[in-house]
């Protein structure tokens, strides 16, 4: 494997259009919207936006790892690990896995830096903001992904929604509004399903060395139903953004990416084995990323419509 290779399994890079469709949509927003759109800004709002989902990517796999969350995970039979692993087996050195962390972290702030001489300070609020939140959803004293009353749900919506939307929104603008903030609920919602979702493979892990999430605290029957229900939200916060001719009415054909979850919530029941909800993150997954493409094209078509 090569130090490339390393690089992109270790800071798990295949999940980053998670991270990229808001920012797209964020910057559409202000070319549909004040007819603005700053190249130069635009990829660095990118590469800014994705070093800091990188970083928290490794710093929640490098705490884990510290409060032995990924040696539970390894031990914990019937449990599926969703982190790199690279720690646990002894892959790459915990002083190497910091370091790439951190740098990741530096190359962010440095991207914030430069777009706030440009665009104003309200770039560091909301990347300082979404810093603190990546950080302490797993590093002590706070650990608030631990706590399991939901701080983890708000924060991924938070982090992969509504402070990426704004933030690319504001970058381009200097502005902002609440168009930016209602066009990042689907895509938030969605990101915040697909981490729900993710706690199933390994919830008796996470349980053995106290890690709280919602599905150890209500248990499976409770959390799959909240998780439908995010489920419906995602998309009814699609459905209002169109109404409120947010998003043009072309953006709904992104409903048609909620068919396969109807097949797959069908076949789970009250307790399933790990392996069961493997099917479930995958549907997440492709449904977050299409919904995104298809939101993404919509407006991509209404700002040539426009001109």
């Amino acid at each position: 494997m090569n130090a490339l290779t390393l690089f992109l399994k270790a800071s798990r890079f295949r999940v980053v259009p998670v991270m990229v469709i808001p920012v797209i949509l964020g910057g559409l927003g202000a070319l549909v919207w004040n007819d603005t759109f700053h190249p130069i800004l635009f990829v660095l709002t990118l590469i800014g936006s994705i070093a800091a989902h990188l970083f928290s990517n490794m710093i929640n796999d490098l705490w884990d790892f510290r409060s032995g969350v990924d040696t539970a995970a390894k031990e914990t039979a019937a449990t599926i690990s969703t982190n790199s692993g690279f720690l646990a087996n002894g892959t790459l050195t915990e002083r190497t896995f910091s370091f790439l962390t951190w740098s990741l972290f530096a190359t962010a702030l440095i991207c914030g830096i430069l777009l706030s001489i440009w665009s104003g300070w309200l770039v560091l609020l909301f990347g300082g903001l979404g810093a603190l939140i990546a950080y302490f959803y797993v590093a002590p004293p706070i650990k608030f992904g631990y706590r399991g009353k939901g701080y983890s749900e708000i924060a991924i919506l938070l982090s992969f929604g509504i402070l990426p939307t704004l933030g690319s929104y504001y970058v381009q603008t200097s502005l902002t509004d609440y168009r930016a903030l209602l066009i990042s609920l689907p895509i938030g919602l969605l990101t915040t399903l697909i981490l729900f979702n993710h706690h199933f493979l390994h919830w008796k892990a996470d349980q053995s060395v106290g890690k709280r999430t919602l599905v150890v605290v209500w248990g499976e029957k409770r959390a799959l139903s909240f998780s439908k229900f995010l489920c419906v939200l995602a998309y009814l916060a699609l459905v209002i953004c169109v109404v409120l001719q947010i998003f043009p009415f072309y953006a709904l054909l992104a409903l048609l990416t909620a068919l396969p979850f109807y097949r797959v919530y069908g076949n789970l029941k009250a307790e399933n084995p790990s392996q069961a909800y493997l099917p479930l993150m995958v549907a997440s997954l492709k449904a977050t990323t299409r919904s995104g493409i298809i939101m993404i094209l919509a407006l991509i078509v209404q700002a040539f419509m426009q001109n």
